[in-house]
């Protein structure tokens, strides 16, 4: 078989826990904000980063619709995520969301804490690659550093715990499917709910479990301060991922009865011609968005040879652009048109102009500015034979080391 087709990851990540240890007043930890972000969001985030996730679950509270809705928004539309409620105990969550794959055509599914946020691409690489190999059960797991001490009943030091041969177990642990949910409903049906971790059901199948080099840096935010430093570390070492794009278009004007700029109807004895409504203004800020992130222009999304977008409104290239923006991270700061035209005015249409863009952004009012001047009759805008439009987007794309 080739490598596409026996791997095909989900990604199980739980976060169903109350996290009492972090302390209760501030929520559950999984939605606390560390740098820019709810640590759930970081972890999601980490994933979708890797190119291999074909599926992701993730397992809630069932009384933490609330707090999960928001991040939603924030999430990439083209993963599908499945949310799912959680069960009395980290292993019932674990089940729950293992049986919401059921039927996706997965090969393999990774599950992993949901407050670590700091695992690397690497680390998903090393499991991987021990799946390639014909492993069907791996955990990532890092030595042993400190010299550990057994206590007594009294408080007093028990005696020391040789270190050789200890590790400790990371996430995401990863399996075969089948093999997984197999093993979660055989200790259903065992009574059996005192696996601390997926790798322990697994052993108790006497399934081999593959050790492969964890993370040192994929720990488990399990305490306030734990949180506190996180929040310190994301703050420090990143940077703001400001990005500017332009765009530019130009159409010709022809025999008509008005026309469309930045989604705006004007009554004028021309029109714009076009394969859509010709809207100069929402095509070149369709351009500005792609740009921040690379993503091509607008003839790549919209083909003038496809004949689904004659005559279409180009505030449906717009949205799409800002989705796109969205979906790899991305909150729109800034768009900017500069309308260049020797006719219709511009100026008694200004405002609905800049609602109209701001209601299609998603962003506030004193975000979208619109200008228009002329060509002082040069050239084919000041012959009256065409209408352009110059736009700039700014885009922040969270943060970057």
């Amino acid at each position: 078989m080739t490598e596409s087709a026996i791997q095909k990851f989900g990604v199980l990540i739980v976060a169903a826990g109350r996290g009492e240890r972090a302390g209760s007043a501030d929520g559950p930890k999984q939605y606390r904000t560390i740098g820019d972000a709810p640590v759930l969001l970081h972890t999601v985030r980490g994933f979708v980063r890797w190119p291999h996730v074909a599926a992701m679950v993730i397992v809630v509270h069932a009384d933490d619709a609330d707090l999960y809705e928001p991040l939603r928004r924030d999430f990439p539309r083209d993963l599908h995520i499945e949310m799912v409620t959680g069960g009395a105990t980290r292993q019932a969550s674990v089940l729950n969301g293992l049986e919401a794959f059921e039927g996706s055509g997965i090969s393999h599914v990774m599950i992993h804490d949901a407050v670590r946020p700091f695992f690397s691409v690497d680390l998903l690489e090393r499991v991987r690659l021990a799946h390639l190999s014909g492993e069907r059960a791996v955990l990532p797991v890092t030595p042993v550093a400190d010299t550990l001490k057994r206590t007594d009943d009294d408080g007093y030091c028990g005696g020391t715990v040789p270190r050789r041969g200890l590790v400790a177990a990371q996430t995401p642990q990863s399996f075969d499917y089948d093999l997984i949910l197999a093993g979660h409903r055989a200790a259903v049906a065992a009574s059996r709910d005192d696996f601390t971790d997926d790798a322990a059901i697994a052993e108790w199948q006497e399934v081999p479990v593959r050790l492969v080099e964890g993370d040192r840096d994929n720990i488990k935010l399990t305490l306030r301060r734990d949180i506190e430093l996180a929040d310190e570390r994301l703050r420090g070492t990143m940077i703001p991922d400001i990005r500017t794009g332009n765009g530019y278009d130009v159409h010709q004007l022809v025999d008509g009865d008005g026309v469309t700029l930045c989604g705006v109807r004007i009554p004028h004895s021309y029109a714009l011609s076009g394969h859509s409504d010709a809207d100069v203004a929402l095509h070149a800020l369709t351009d500005a968005l792609l740009a921040t992130c690379g993503a091509g222009d607008i003839g790549d999304h919209f083909p003038p040879s496809d004949p689904q977008w004659k005559g279409a409104a180009s505030r449906i290239f717009l949205e799409h652009a800002a989705q796109i923006v969205h979906d790899r991270g991305g909150t729109i700061l800034n768009a900017d048109i500069s309308l260049i035209a020797e006719a219709p005015k511009i100026g008694p249409h200004r405002e609905s102009m800049r609602r109209m863009l701001s209601g299609m952004l998603g962003i506030e009012l004193e975000r979208c500015s619109v200008k228009a001047t002329t060509n002082e009759k040069i050239g084919f805008v000041g012959r009256g034979e065409g209408i352009a439009a110059i736009a700039t987007a700014t885009v922040a794309y969270g943060r970057r080391t």
